[in-house]
């Protein structure tokens, strides 16, 4: 909620065409997570660039990992504490829906 409305917006309407099985233009794959469906959202505004995580990798959900104002100088690379925040979120939606399906 501490994004500007109109990123938000932008990241709801992108994230609405994965909820219907769709690639919204300004979805790409994250680097670095394999064939794991790790999708990142980029958006420029007024404030800097914004970037939306999200995962398609579950049948039963699309998880949002990270939504973050990406604020290094140093290329278009994620960093790392981003990366990690991610990495540990997408295995905590694995083991939630190993938890659905088990139940």
């Amino acid at each position: 909620m501490a994004l500007p409305v109109p990123i938000r917006k932008f990241f709801g309407h992108a994230l609405n065409f994965a909820q219907h099985g769709d690639k919204h233009d300004a979805a790409e794959v994250l680097k670095g997570f394999g064939g794991a469906g790790v999708l990142e959202i980029i958006e420029d505004g007024r404030g800097g660039t914004y970037r939306a995580v999200y995962t398609i990798k579950f049948r039963e959900a699309i998880f949002v990992l990270h939504v973050f104002q990406k604020k290094s100088k140093h290329g278009i690379a994620t960093p790392k504490p981003d990366l990690d925040i991610i990495r540990e979120r997408l295995k905590v939606a694995e083991q939630m829906i190993k938890e659905m399906r088990d139940a």
